[in-house]
């Protein structure tokens, strides 16, 4: 039974590397910003997209929690992103809920591009926390690791999608004077999406906070407002 186990875990890893695109892998290691100095530095990355990778991981589904572990502190990036698609696959089966949830809290310094955040923190945290007590979340949206901040905001997502708004707006109060443009950009894109459900409750935030907003934020949250309002909320 472990062969089988441990054959199945090194066929995911094989499997990957026989889709690597060493050419792709150079456009996304610029794109994502893994230079000396840069958010991402030192992430080596496969070349592979990631609808390819999605389609991969769903024949591993039934591979243990304890190897998913191991492939999600790889140091390849498509390992660790095929970790969290599986993560996410095994937690919509709602077994194992909260062995995966901390799981993915213990390892939030190998989730770390803004693809693994946006793609697993809505759909793990957010899910796991909807009807529990989220202080987590304010603990998260103060850490000194942009990732973990990111995954404070990204898992209210799950709240916004169910007309829930109340976090996701304690969350942006608490990163309006975040320095990161990532953050900007993921606070004002959640405040949009609030935007899309109720208006009124994005705008009575805006117009309390825009003054004090980075820029980005601001440009983020209201970017599907008509041309006017949008003009008058940039003067």
């Amino acid at each position: 039974m472990d062969s089988v186990i441990v054959l199945t875990f090194s066929s995911l890893k094989k499997e990957l590397k026989t889709k690597a695109n060493p050419g792709k892998a150079k456009i996304l290691q610029r794109f994502f910003k893994t230079g000396k100095g840069e958010y991402a530095e030192g992430n080596v990355f496969l070349g592979i997209v990631v609808p390819e990778t999605r389609k991969i991981v769903q024949k591993y589904n039934s591979l243990r929690l304890e190897d998913v572990a191991k492939l999600l502190r790889s140091k390849i990036h498509e390992e660790r992103l095929a970790a969290l698609l599986i993560m996410v696959n095994k937690f919509q089966t709602g077994k194992g809920k909260e062995k995966i949830y901390n799981l993915y809290l213990k390892n939030t310094k190998y989730i770390n591009n803004w693809d693994l955040v946006d793609l697993s923190a809505d759909k793990i945290v957010g899910d796991y926390l909807f009807n529990k007590p989220k202080a987590i979340l304010r603990k998260l949206a103060k850490s000194k690791s942009i990732w973990e901040r990111r995954i404070a905001i990204m898992a209210t997502f799950n709240f916004i999608k169910n007309n829930k708004f109340e976090e996701t707006l304690k969350i942006a109060k608490i990163l309006l004077n975040d320095k990161h443009d990532l953050i900007h950009k993921a606070v004002g894109w959640m405040l949009r999406e609030v935007g899309k459900r109720d208006l009124k409750t994005e705008e009575k935030f805006l117009k309390k906070y825009y003054k004090k907003m980075p820029r980005t934020m601001l440009r983020y949250a209201i970017e599907k407002f008509p041309e006017r309002k949008r003009k008058q909320y940039l003067a």
